[in-house]
This record gives structure tokens, sequence and C-alpha cells, in this order.
């Protein structure tokens, strides 16, 4: 058996609307909000830890922004911290000020003792950013292995070198931290099961009607090619837009016009899984590849998959068959108009994108595959 800590962050705009949508939460116990942040779905939820339990390992999870959560356990064991006050609910509506790249003391604090009480075999982290590297280093002696996963943003001159290992989506990252001298791997994501199990609960939203077209994710300067491609697809098919980012847009772009907020967690999974056709275009730093969780929690919901071309998807699923791909707007456009006016065909590749999906890319699988990764170092 081996021990897992799974060190993780959250969106400032997912832990904002949490926290208002579930007033007092914040002063729980920490087992009472970790249950209800596993409950939204959001990001990974508990497909890491859970995965590997029923692999028979060990494993924790931790997110090491969400300040409610993290002073939640330390409160629980008597870990003393500074008296910096608390970022205050504002409950329904308005902000938060989560900061996601703090790197105030409190956070650093919490993680060590985490990490001393858990002592793991190995320390996996989404969040390479929030802490400087040395905090990893100091504790080295608490662990085993530190492991990276990353396939965003991430600064040429940041030091990697205490990583054992260097797990991404993207293969272009992966060639980058092997010519750095890295061991990376290449490690994709997937789609829990579990999530179609939580989307049969009967709920409000399941009386809303079916969407044409859905686009779910965020417009940011990391997203700039979105821009023009989901402008043309506003003026030109009936697309719904969800997703953060939208007060950054010019006031008279029609993606205003179909803008329907945001939707985390599983209010993602329930608009993908209304939706007749979701469209995917990926982050510019993804280059040639195709990675994102999108083309998992699409299909993995049994919604027929529109995506960006990439030269690796094949490798994923089988083009015409279980997903479509576009290499341009007016194409993008076009496919959307005949899958619209053809739906037994759009039904058929629909249900093979999910048959592929629950077959070779589950969380199950994947956690397989990062024990064996994990095998080959010790």
């Amino acid at each position: 058996m081996t021990r897992f800590l799974i060190v993780n962050a959250d969106y400032p705009g997912f832990l904002n609307l949490f926290y208002s949508q579930h007033p007092g939460l914040e002063r729980a116990g920490y087992a009472e909000q970790m249950k209800a942040r596993t409950a939204s779905l959001f990001g990974v939820a508990d497909f890491y830890p859970r995965n590997l339990a029923e692999l028979g390992h060990a494993a924790l999870e931790v997110y090491i922004n969400n300040r409610f959560l993290q002073e939640a356990w330390a409160r629980e064991h008597g870990v003393k911290l500074g008296q910096s006050p608390l970022p205050r609910v504002v409950l329904r509506r308005g902000l938060v000020p989560w900061l996601v790249r703090d790197r105030t003391e409190w956070m650093a604090a919490i993680l060590r003792a985490q990490i001393e009480d858990f002592r793991p075999d190995v320390l996996l982290t989404h969040s390479l950013t929030d802490l400087p590297t040395k905090f990893w280093t100091s504790l080295r002696n608490h662990y085993r292995l530190l492991v990276g996963q990353i396939a965003s943003p991430l600064a040429d001159d940041f030091d990697l070198r205490p990583f054992d290992l260097m797990l991404s989506s993207l293969p272009n990252f992966v060639e980058r931290f092997r010519a750095a001298g890295l061991r990376a791997e290449l490690f994709r994501l997937a789609f829990d099961p579990a999530v179609s199990a939580r989307l049969q609960e009967p709920v409000e939203a399941s009386r809303e009607p079916a969407i044409d077209v859905s686009f779910v994710g965020s417009l940011s300067p990391h997203h700039a090619g979105r821009y023009a491609w989901l402008e043309r697809l506003c003026r030109e098919t009936p697309i719904q837009v969800w997703g953060q980012g939208i007060e950054a847009l010019p006031a008279d772009s029609p993606i205003r016009k179909v803008f329907r907020g945001p939707a985390w967690g599983i209010d993602m999974y329930r608009v993908l899984t209304r939706s007749r056709i979701s469209v995917n275009y990926h982050i510019e730093l993804s280059g040639p590849f195709a990675n994102n969780m999108r083309l998992y929690e699409t299909t993995g919901v049994g919604t027929l998959l529109l995506t960006d071309w990439k030269q690796n998807l094949h490798e994923m699923f089988e083009l015409g068959t279980e997903v479509v791909a576009y290499r341009s707007p007016e194409e993008c456009v076009k496919q959307i108009s005949q899958l619209l006016s053809h739906e037994a065909e759009r039904s058929r590749i629909a249900e093979a994108g999910r048959a592929r999906t629950l077959r070779d890319h589950t969380y199950h699988r994947r956690m397989a595959e990062l024990v064996a990764l994990i095998e080959k170092l010790a």
C-alpha cells in the first residue's frame, strides 16, 4: 500500500459561489466542509483519492487556498496560526476576497502540518506555484517522492528540480520537462462514472429545456483565440455560453447576448447533459495537442463533442465516429448545422463517444496508470 497526498487549489470564482450557496458552512468542521466540496463535483472532486483507495492505497486530498476548509483542519488538529482575519462571506450575491496566489504563512503552516501528520509516500501537487519551491524541499524528510502535475501556464524560470516526476496531459509540456533534465510522463485527464449517478438525482434543472449547442469555458487572456471563433458561432449558430471572464469582453460582443453565467461542477455537467452538441476549443499553450478536461466530461455524460482538430486527438477518440473535429470556424459552423439536422447521426456519435470514455478514459484507469508510474520510480 502506498500513501498519496494530493495537493490542489480551487478557482476563486468557484469558492465565492460555493460558500455563498451554503450559508454557515464556513463555520462547520473540516469533514462537513469537505463533504460539501466533494459533492459539488467541481474540478476533479474526489476522483483521485477515491479511486486510489479502491485500488488499495491510502489517499488524502487537500485544497490549500480554501482558508475556511484549511483552518477548520488546523483547529481540529491543534495547529496554531496567526491572527490575520478570515475573508468574510457575503451570502447569495457579492464577492469573497479569495487569494489563489496568496503565499501568506497560514497556507504553508497548515499544509506543512498536514504533510507531517499524514506522512505520505507520494506527495502529488497540482498547485505548483502557490508556494515557493523551498517549501517542498524543506519537508523532504516527510515524503518519499514529489510529483507535479500541470497543463497550465508555467514560467520558464520556475525551479522544478526538486520534483522526482512531472506529469502533464500535454505532450509539449512533457518534452519541455524532459529537455530540462526532468523525469516526465504523459498523464491524461479523464471522467469519473460517479458523475452519471449524481446526474440521475431529481433536480429543478431537469425540467429545463434541451440546449442545441453549448460552450462551457473560460474567456481569459490565456484563451484569446477563442474570442473570434466563439463570436462567429454566436452570430451564426444557436449556441449558448457558460463560463467566466465575460466582464473582459467588449460591450457589443455577441457573446454577451447568449451568455448564461458561470457553471461550476455539477451545474456544468447538467449543462453538458442537456446539450445536443457541446463545442470545445483548447487553450493556446496546448499548441497542436488535445488534452483538456472537456474532452472527457462531454463524452462521459453522453453528449456529442465537437472539438478543435489536434494532431493527437485520434489517440483518444476515433474521429467522425466517437467525436467530431473542426479545423476552422467556418467548418465548425457547418458541422453544427449538419449535426443538428441529422439527429440519428448525432446520437450515434454521442453514444460511441460515451462508450469510449467509459472504457478507456476513467479516473479509475488513470489512477492505476499513476500507481504503475510510481512503482517504476521505487
